[in-house]
């Protein structure tokens, strides 16, 4: 018995380490890349917010690409497994050249921050695809699934709180007054960490479930997700959800040192959204018990919204803002983690109608249309920044200030309604999925009898 529940939880915390490992990387890119490219590397906001577009595209088409290499590896570790050990050390690395300014010309800085952005999220992609498209492959049980994306939520949260808090005052220290050394060195620490939290997490994570299929292509995948409509509607809403997301993280940085003009609020607030997810998160498993997986996401959104409306009354009040902040991040918590448990579903969905795995495929065109929404918010806060005027390091003008609090919490907000609304009108998939579990158990028990 004790054995058994070391492997389960050895198994769980190896999975939620991995995520760990990619937020301290996501999470310096989301909160301080664009800052760091317009008032570090001091390159235009506008051309920032195209390159963000432009390599997000790009980009995206990897994604595609790393589904099908997922969908037709086949080793003693798995298909998603071995990925997390190819993909580690560069990931470190690509990481801390993506924080170094070199002694070019503007028209040099862009073509580098262009070609090292690009390599990230490339190398990114290499390591979690295959880690979100391994959950289905890990147990064929849904409450082990809500589990196990909790737990991730939760180790993956604790890196996003750690760049959150961690990051400004290390980039102070370090760099001794001097922001390039002072995120350079601060992004050696955390692609160190990355590249080893990677390394225990292949280490110490099993792919159980064996799914012997045809060899996948575009066409048979095609076939495998043309008929899936529960995907298709999770799909859609990956815009609307992580659009907003986006957005507000994009703009957490110039809404408090400019609009809030309080930058010591910056990282409490940070670490908020970082840290105070966890609490939401751990109520997931519980309200898993007693709700369908929809339900509990608009019941999280609505209390996503309801900080969101705190902050917006009280403008500029610092405990307002903080009492929006942390019911906000509880919502949003709640939200994340039950959308990685959802994302798992309508794999099973695939195979029951279809009798095709798409896991790797379907993985990543989420994540591919992932960062279309994260190509978009930051292409829309380079393009609202832009037009209101916004320059950086001075005082800014109302119709600026204006652009910061749209990114921040209007969009945001719009955004969250419209998914609340498509989720709650379209995904029927709860309706039936533990019939599809049950069969998809008696197929597999017919084909272990058969062979």
């Amino acid at each position: 018995m004790v054995s058994s529940v070391f492997k389960l939880w050895r198994q769980r915390i190896g999975y939620g380490i991995a995520d760990l490992s990619c937020n301290l990387v996501w999470q310096l890119i989301s909160l301080y890349l664009m800052f760091f490219y317009t008032d570090v590397m001091e390159l235009p906001a506008y051309y920032v917010g195209i390159m963000f577009l432009v390599t997000r595209l790009v980009d995206g088409v990897a994604d595609v690409l790393m589904g099908l290499v997922i969908d037709n590896t086949s080793t003693r570790w798995g298909r998603c497994r071995p990925w997390l050990l190819i993909g580690a050390v560069p990931f470190g690395l690509l990481c801390i050249l993506a924080f170094y300014v070199p002694d070019f010309g503007t028209t040099g800085k862009l073509i580098y921050a262009f070609i090292t952005y690009l390599c990230l999220s490339f190398i990114y992609t290499v390591v979690n695809i295959p880690f979100c498209a391994m959950l289905p492959f890990l147990t064929a049980d849904s409450l082990e699934r809500t589990t196990l994306s909790s737990v991730r939520i939760l180790l993956g949260s604790l890196g996003s709180t750690i760049v959150a808090v961690a990051t400004l005052p290390l980039v102070k220290s370090l760099g001794q007054g001097n922001q390039n050394q002072g995120f350079l060195y601060t992004a050696i620490i955390f692609g160190v960490i990355a590249i080893f939290f990677l390394i225990v997490s292949f280490k110490n994570v099993e792919e159980k479930i064996t799914i012997k299929q045809e060899r996948m292509t575009l066409a048979r995948a095609w076939q495998g997700l043309k008929d899936n409509t529960p995907w298709k509607i999770f799909a859609f809403n990956i815009f609307l959800m992580w659009g907003a997301f986006f957005l507000q993280m994009g703009a957490l940085v110039y809404y408090f040192n400019y609009y809030v003009q309080n930058p010591e609020l910056t990282a409490v607030i940070a670490g908020i959204s970082t840290f105070v997810p966890l609490i939401g998160t751990l109520t997931v498993p519980l309200l898993a018990s007693y709700m369908k997986k929809r339900h509990i996401y608009l019941f999280s959104s609505t209390i996503n919204l309801i900080g969101m409306g705190i902050m917006i009354v009280f403008d500029v009040n610092q405990i307002g803002l903080i009492v929006g902040a942390v019911v906000l991040s509880i919502g949003a918590g709640q939200r994340t983690a039950i959308y990685f448990s959802m994302q798992a579903d309508p794999v099973d969905y695939g195979v029951w109608k279809t009798g095709i795995n798409t896991a790797g495929i379907l993985t990543s065109i989420n994540g591919f249309l992932g960062k279309v929404a994260m190509a978009g918010a930051g292409a829309i806060t380079g393009f609202l920044l832009s037009s209101g005027g916004y320059t950086a390091n001075t005082v800014q003008t109302p119709s600026a200030l204006f652009a910061i609090k749209l990114c921040y919490l209007y969009l945001p907000a719009i955004l969250i309604i419209a998914s609340m609304f498509w989720i709650g009108k379209f995904y029927k998939l709860d309706d039936i999925y533990a019939s599809i579990c049950n069969e998809l158990e008696a197929r597999r028990q017919i084909n272990a009898d058969k062979s």
